[in-house]
């Protein structure tokens, strides 16, 4: 496998991975084509036994793979820290493992970020595979407020009311030209390595989901810019964790509720917090109440058409599949 010189490949790729199956493949190739990344750390938080390395050999030409492992899951924004301490180019692009930077990206975002002052950090567009931008791909500054719109569908009532404005602001125009934003997605951003580790990285306490928000936020209060870039749309395909949707979403509501404490806690009044706290538990509690009788619903519906013969079988299929 041929390297390439660091001085015409500054830029050093993370990848944070936990049992992400065969997508993981696909985002290194999609890192490998790129002539501008010299060096791909990818952070194994757990897989299965090889699954990170045949997915880095599925895919031989382009800048070397390192597997930084044996450390656990200690969570994405640990993952982050890690992959950056390991890290040798001048800059740093994280991208999510079931996500895919298009051909040219990372010349495009050189090339953008060129046009910027220090310190920036540069942002995605993120799109679903059909090509329609994502959630979270553009955001406000998260507040309890805001959170609060969003868990109680507020802005429904008066969408273009200022005081129910929401966070996501996928469903605005979307800019043409480089735009700064409070907040851009952490499926796949882009720094100067000095900036990240100026600002301490990301913030360990966050296990999954917040993280971003919070180094956003903290980036931009130690006086760098956040920017958004529409001309790099990354494929993020989403969901391909083995972990459990339920606990995807408890480790976001307790990384929301830490958020807050550490960054509104003074500006808001006594007790709203609590609030706040008390709705997204409610939110949450009614989601997975709603996935709960979903799958029941649906579990039911099978027997009903499948009999216990088809039900039976359907057992033993899945019993293959997860032993494997």
């Amino acid at each position: 496998m041929s390297e390439v010189s660091p001085a015409r490949s500054p830029i050093s790729a993370i990848v944070v991975t936990y049992y992400t199956g065969p997508l993981l493949a696909r985002a290194l190739a999609s890192l490998k084509a790129q002539p501008e990344i010299g060096e791909i750390i990818v952070v194994d938080n757990g897989n299965w036994d090889g699954a990170v390395r045949a997915a880095a050999a599925a895919t031989p030409e382009g800048a070397p793979v390192e597997i930084v492992s044996g450390h656990g899951n200690v969570g994405f924004a640990a993952g982050c820290n890690l992959g950056a301490r390991r890290a040798k180019g001048a800059y740093l692009l994280f991208l999510n493992p079931d996500a895919c930077l298009p051909s040219g990206g990372a010349a495009r975002l050189l090339a953008d970020a060129a046009k910027l002052e220090r310190p920036w950090l540069l942002g995605c567009k993120i799109v679903d595979p059909d090509g329609t931008e994502q959630q979270g791909s553009r955001r406000a500054t998260l507040t309890p407020w805001r959170a609060f719109v969003e868990a109680t569908k507020l802005y429904a009532i008066a969408p273009r009311h200022p005081y129910f404005r929401r966070f996501n602001l996928h469903g605005e125009p979307c800019p043409k030209e480089l735009r700064r934003l409070p907040v851009i997605s952490g499926a796949c951003f882009f720094l100067p390595r000095e900036d990240y580790l100026a600002v301490g990285g990301m913030d360990e306490r966050y296990f999954l989901h917040v993280e971003d928000v919070d180094f956003c936020l903290r980036f931009a209060r130690a006086g760098g810019g956040v920017w958004f870039d529409p001309h790099v749309g990354v494929t993020h395909f989403k969901s391909s964790s083995r972990a459990s949707p339920v606990r995807i979403e408890m480790r976001k509501t307790a990384s929301m509720l830490r958020y807050f404490q550490a960054h509104f806690a003074d500006p808001y009044p006594p007790g709203f917090l609590t609030f706040v706290g008390a709705s997204l538990w409610a939110a949450f509690a009614l989601q997975t109440m709603g996935r709960a009788f979903g799958r029941a619903f649906a579990y039911l519906g099978f027997a009903a058409r499948a009999g216990a013969g088809g039900l039976a079988r359907a057992r033993r299929l899945a019993a293959r599949r997860f032993a494997r």
